[in-house]
């Protein structure tokens, strides 16, 4: 049932009526708004467990920039000055956090600093002072440059605060502030919607626009690629147009990259040929900085999404016949009500030799890269300490991390993201401490400074969208046909576990994984995996596709996931052509998405650069040989 937007607006009143609100004079600030954010970054990746987005000091232990806007009182009087933070080391320490930081209004230092005690998400009080009505300045002061958060800042003439930390209650605060009217988003209509602007979304949305179709690409970052971006510094795994569908992938040679290696320099990822790419297809409609928050029904079928930009809070409403979610963990799939799994399944479920005796939920986990850089000259860093302790014994004596560095393998990786990020930031930290300031031999770490961590987590695995077939080991191991083969998987079975090193120092709180690269020979992966089984209008691609855990460790590397977006956006384009659903192109238009397919949807390959070279981050592809040996 749908809410009125007067019941919504009663609602609205009886929540503020019930936290002492309606007769102060009051202010609500969203910190993602702040006109200058300084050097504070913008983190959206947790908003659907706490409702929205946050500033955060990522200051590698160097204190950032001042973030800053203009404010208007509505009238003379004392406020009392309240911030929404997070002790963000509390689940490890009950010391006090390294996030540490101030607020001043019109340059002027209130009185508590905030951000360092605590448990949880909580409104802290701040300060008070006397403002006359009118424009002031209020600014976020880090203290640490260690990951001070700050969700939002209330100012109140009301002594007697009690607005609520979390939940239903604080979301329709939050809501009724940010909307006080009750205004219904604007609603754009498109022929394909795809959420999620990483490898897979990308050559979803370009495919369909090629073919005709008006598509919307939603991406809730400022950069394209996910974990291919700058942001996170993976490097593009898999091989491309291998048969039977050799035209599929030859797209991704438009923008991908030509050199290869993980957490590298940020010109390494080459955002700027992702960005021009997309730019330069006149049929789809970017919106960046969008979130995906709300899915509405129509049946079996998705209607409509709402998307919120993450930093000026307005939101937009989608509306399409045919939708794609290409977000990794399944956002849209699980907000419509689409059938999905989470974990490791027991091998007797799919009779697989590499699953465990029994299922569980052991993910693989996600990973925060770093490097350092030599400054031929004695850089410090400060002492980081909090609760997990680095000695000669159990520290990493390493100057950068890339994908070993991996947390959280043992802990939800959607209800618990922000501490299985956090922790990976906490370890990191806390071993470069030890090496700089404790270690016996810290003289060839005494030049070396942070020069860059990464923040945005690098996931591997979370939900996964069940579709009308499921693959799995068996079809892998005897490379079994499909009469609907699609897109070819080339890489190893790359299934992450905790490293057992690791696990020895650090019993259940691991953050470091190894594998075993199991060769397998090319396999053709049916279409059906591609479009959700119980949603009868969404397609899927990534790492969020119809897989069985162990099935995942061959299918999840970005150009294999590139060339299940092409697949997509081909299915998509028969599907407007012909009135059709994702299922109905398998059951009746199956002949000419194979010949799509043959084609692929990249420009001419004369035009591109050569193969070869772009696969250069790739291990070599194995031969019969290597698969019996």
């Amino acid at each position: 049932m749908k809410t009125t937007n007067c019941l919504k607006a009663l609602l609205a009143m009886i929540c503020l009526t019930s936290f002492n609100i309606v007769d102060a004079a009051s202010l609500w600030l969203e910190t993602e708004s702040f006109d200058e954010k300084g050097g504070w970054v913008l983190d959206q990746q947790f908003m659907d467990l706490m409702g929205s987005p946050y500033l955060m000091a990522h200051g590698l232990g160097k204190p950032v920039a001042d973030a800053n806007t203009n404010i208007e009182i509505p009238e003379d009087g004392v406020y009392y000055v309240y911030a929404r933070t997070f002790n963000w080391t509390s689940p490890w320490t009950d010391k006090e956090g390294p996030g540490k930081f101030r607020i001043l209004v019109d340059n002027k230092q209130l009185s508590n600093p905030v951000g360092c005690t605590g448990n949880q998400w909580e409104w802290q009080p701040v300060g008070q002072l006397n403002l006359k009505k009118g424009t002031h300045k209020i600014a976020l002061h880090d203290l640490t440059g260690f990951n001070g958060r700050c969700d939002a800042i209330y100012l109140t003439t009301d002594k007697v605060m009690n607005l609520p930390d979390d939940g239903e209650e604080l979301a329709l605060l939050r809501k009724n502030f940010l909307n006080p009217e009750g205004l219904t988003p604007d609603t754009l209509n498109f022929d394909f919607v795809v959420v999620g602007g990483g490898i897979a979304g990308m050559c979803a949305a370009a495919t369909a626009a090629r073919n005709g179709l008006n598509v919307a690409l939603v991406n809730d970052r400022p950069v394209l690629g996910g974990n291919n971006s700058a942001e996170v510094r993976v490097h593009l795994g898999g091989h491309i147009e291998l048969g039977p569908n050799e035209g599929l992938g030859r797209m991704i040679r438009e923008f991908g990259h030509s050199r290869k290696g993980n957490a590298m320099p940020a010109e390494y990822y080459e955002d700027d040929k992702k960005e021009n790419f997309i730019a330069a297809e006149p049929n789809i409609t970017l919106f960046p900085c969008y979130r995906a928050t709300e899915v509405s029904m129509d049946g079996k079928k998705i209607s409509t999404v709402t998307i919120h930009q993450i930093s000026d809070n307005s939101e937009v409403i989608l509306k399409a016949p045919l939708f794609s979610d290409c977000t990794g963990d399944g956002t849209i799939g699980y907000l419509a009500g689409a059938e999905y799994t989470m974990g490791r399944e027991g091998r007797d479920v799919y009779n697989e030799p590499l699953a465990p005796l029994e299922g569980d939920s052991l993910t693989m986990g996600s990973s925060i890269q770093w490097y350092s850089k030599d400054h031929q000259k004695k850089c410090t860093f400060p002492e980081f300490e909090y609760g997990v302790i680095f000695n000669e014994d159990n520290c990493e004596r390493v100057d950068m991390g890339e994908w070993t560095w991996e947390t959280g393998m043992n802990r939800n990786q959607i209800d618990e993201a922000e501490r299985i990020r956090d922790y990976g930031l906490m370890v990191i930290f806390s071993n470069w401490s030890f090496l700089k300031n404790h270690l016996k031999d810290r003289r060839k770490f005494q030049n070396k400074d942070l020069e860059w961590v990464g923040y945005i987590s690098g996931k591997r695995e979370s939900r996964r969208l069940l579709g009308d077939y499921i693959l799995k080991q068996d079809d892998i191991d005897k490379n079994v046909h499909h009469e609907d083969a699609s897109f070819t998987a080339s890489w190893s079975l790359d299934l992450h576990f905790p490293d057992p090193k690791n696990s020895e120092k650090f019993k259940d709180n691991e953050f470091k994984a190894a594998t075993n690269h199991i060769f397998i020979y090319p396999y053709a992966v049916p279409y059906r995996c591609l479009y959700s089984r119980n949603v009868d209008n969404l397609f899927m691609a990534g790492r969020n596709i119809s897989v069985s855990h162990v099935a995942l460790g061959t299918i999840r590397v970005m150009r294999t996931t590139g060339m299940m977006g092409e697949v997509v956006g081909m299915a998509a384009s028969l599907c407007h052509k012909n009135s059709e659903s994702p299922r109905g192109v398998y059951q009746n238009y199956l002949a000419d998405l194979k010949v799509m397919m043959k084609e692929g949807a990249g420009k001419p390959s004369e035009t591109l650069p050569d193969n070869q070279n772009f696969n250069l981050a790739n291990k070599l592809l194995p031969t019969p040989r290597m698969l019996k040996e």
